[in-house]
């Protein structure tokens, strides 16, 4: 499986989400462990603010400024305290485009 560039991302949200489902998620820890996962379901959010739902809904701030910069960044936050949600920042750029990786299945 090839690993996905920044040239990936740099598309429109709407066509970049379902080509994200069956992706694999790979991490090496330092110790050589290897994290792996399949994307199972995601959600992309336009940047356009008609979702409240999304981070980038109101504007960029010192918070979320990452969903406003070029394609293929995470933007990774806490929510309520609970839960690590993950965006990948999709085009166009400076509009808070992106897609969130709403369930992923581990594989090893």
């Amino acid at each position: 499986m090839k690993r996905l560039d920044r040239a990936f991302f740099a598309r429109p949200v709407l066509e970049v989400a379902p080509e994200l489902l069956g992706c694999r998620l790979v991490r090496l820890l330092p110790d050589g462990t290897r994290l792996e996962g399949r994307i199972v379901e995601v959600e992309a959010y336009l940047g356009d603010g008609s979702d409240a739902g999304s981070h980038s809904h109101r504007g960029p701030t010192r918070r979320n400024r990452s969903m406003f910069g070029p394609p293929g960044h995470f933007y990774v936050y806490l929510s309520h305290g609970l839960h690590f949600c993950a965006n990948l920042v999709c085009e166009p750029k400076g509009t808070g485009a992106a897609v969130l990786l709403r369930a992923v299945e581990p594989l090893a």
